[in-house]
């Protein structure tokens, strides 16, 4: 096939990316990277995902946010049309990066794939101007974001595609992603989604570079995700599987989520549905990243999944406890997920310095020592993110 002889000639003459992280302003060192947030958005447009907000509060959706409609918006954020549009925030973003870094951040791997308006030149331009390390992602989101066109690429197409993305640059630029994703999943899972799955993984194959998945919302969709993966040739070593901390719902008991025990007990409480802790602990053993990306995120009602309910951050810190007493240290991935403007700071938001800021003094107080935190944020990036 034209594309597969292409792709392969590319990967003859490219400078091979072996022991490097590729950002937008090009190969870096591993040991450059700092701290580093594997799960953020910058610039990117979320209006396909809008909601039509409840009855009677239709008129909430449109205008500017503004102070006496910010709770709403916390708690609608998929229902205000303006909040789901990040790309008109730039500046306020480069301010938050500064603080970042001001805060010991080093790295922003950015999630925004095909579908959701990459835009690769203002990434540049924001590492340009705040001496932060942005990495860019390659690849598709979620099928309902899929274009015709791309519905109707062949996997051989879709990996071309990819590939050509981290060697030769992206959006018609010379602007390289350095890791495949997020890539898109649905629950269940489309046959569009399903080739872009295999796409990514023979990418992967090829080049040896990072990959991250935003699952569909079911507790088997992780499983499922790394078998197809796995089958066309992934590594899930080198594989982050994002919003493990996204909900759980009411079921009757309550799996104790302490870092001592692993006890059911009977209670009118909620059960983790992302994965109990015994699905957990069974997904942990596949060797993936497990990746706890919405921190900052609290509110009442999921509105994509209204049976379950967000966790706070208190409770994100115990799953992470839990998951480091049990071994998984070395396979833990911590960020924010900022996607719409609600979370920036200039609209009252926690913003990208939140982990860096709140969090960690948070986990250091749980017991949490400073030497596994600095697995979390500093060394599992790292490893991650270089290409083999």
């Amino acid at each position: 096939m034209v594309v597969a002889s292409r792709v392969t000639s590319e990967l003859r003459r490219m400078p091979s990316l072996r022991g490097k992280v590729q950002t937008v302003l090009g190969p870096v060192e591993p040991d450059c990277l700092g701290y580093t947030l594997t799960h953020e958005h910058l610039t990117m447009n979320y209006s396909s995902c809008f909601c039509p907000p409840s009855p009677g509060q239709e008129a909430l959706s449109d205008g500017p946010i503004e102070m006496k409609n910010l709770f709403w918006i916390k708690q609608n954020p998929y229902s205000h049309k303006e909040n789901l549009l990040l790309y008109q925030e730039t500046a306020a973003v480069k301010e938050e990066l500064l603080h970042f870094k001001a805060a010991g951040g080093g790295t922003i791997v950015e999630n925004t794939t095909t579908g959701i308006a990459r835009d690769v030149k203002t990434l540049k331009k924001l590492a340009e101007e705040t001496g932060v390390h942005i990495i860019a992602g390659a690849g598709f989101y979620v099928d309902s974001t899929h274009s015709p066109q791309t519905q109707a690429m062949t996997v051989e197409q879709l990996t071309g595609i990819i590939v050509d993305e981290i060697l030769s640059g992206a959006d018609r630029t010379s602007i390289k992603c350095g890791v495949v994703g997020e890539i898109g999943c649905s629950w269940p899972l489309t046959e569009s989604e399903r080739r872009v799955l295999q796409a990514a993984a023979q990418a992967q194959a090829q080049l040896g570079c990072p990959v991250i998945i935003h699952p569909g919302r079911s507790s088997e969709a992780p499983f499922q995700i790394i078998r197809l993966l796995q089958e066309a040739g992934a590594k899930a070593a080198k594989t982050v599987m994002s919003h493990l901390d996204r909900g759980y719902e009411y079921k009757g008991i309550l799996l104790e989520i302490n870092t001592h025990s692993l006890e059911k007990t009977h209670s009118n409480h909620w059960e983790w549905t992302i994965f109990d802790t015994k699905k957990l602990l069974e997904f942990a053993q596949l060797g993936c990243y497990l990746e706890y990306d919405l921190f900052g995120t609290e509110f009442l009602r999921y509105q994509f999944h209204p049976s379950i309910d967000m966790p706070s951050d208190n409770e994100r810190i115990a799953r992470i406890h839990l998951l480091i007493n049990e071994g998984y240290e070395d396979r833990i991935l911590m960020a924010h997920d900022v996607h719409t403007k609600n979370r920036l700071m200039k609209y009252g938001g926690h913003g990208y310095s939140h982990i860096l800021t709140n969090i960690v003094p948070r986990m250091l107080n749980r017991g949490i020592s400073q030497d596994k935190i600095d697995k979390i944020l500093l060394a599992n990036p790292k490893r991650w993110l270089t290409f083999e």
